[in-house]
């Protein structure tokens, strides 16, 4: 969280994230949709603004660091699920439950959908089945540009 040279996104240091099991218990998550055409999203940076500002002005963002959680529904819509150490209010909460593991891409967004194949392929590998597949979108496109890399961490609820 501390390299930061954009005052946007901290430079993503993908070291330990690839291969991990995480496990939630009851984790405390604010949750928020944002609206796509065609997968392609139309108002996720508003959305994630505001949901940030609400989690700062709350004080509760968690201290293992920055993790969103984002997913699509549909073709229109997606959802995303913002790490936090205790309730937000103007938001939707929710608690996450279950195991996951983790596998570190890196390029361009538009290879999401090559990446959520090669989460459900780990999932198998390791004897489970993917129940819901998540990206963590570590930077925005105009910080991965600054920092020449686009990490994305793939979850997967495993079972």
């Amino acid at each position: 969280m501390t390299d930061n040279t954009t005052g946007c996104c901290p430079k993503f240091n993908p070291a330990g994230w690839d291969g991990r099991n995480l496990h939630f218990e009851n984790k405390p998550f604010v949750r928020a949709k944002t609206r796509s055409l065609l997968h392609f999203p139309l108002n996720m940076g508003k959305v994630i603004s505001r949901v940030q500002r609400h989690i700062e002005d709350a004080g509760v963002q968690d201290p293992e660091g920055y993790l969103v959680l984002s997913r699509d529904l549909s073709h229109a819509e997606a959802e995303h699920f913002f790490a936090v150490t205790g309730g937000v209010p103007n938001e939707e909460m929710t608690e996450i439950s279950g195991d996951f593991i983790t596998r570190v891409f890196e390029g361009p967004y538009r290879r999401a959908k090559d990446w959520m194949h090669d989460m459900e392929v780990a999932a198998e590998a390791s004897g489970k089945n993917a129940e819901r597949i998540f990206m963590f979108y570590t930077t925005c496109p105009k910080c991965a540009r600054a920092y020449g890399k686009n990490y994305v961490i793939g979850v997967a609820e495993v079972s």
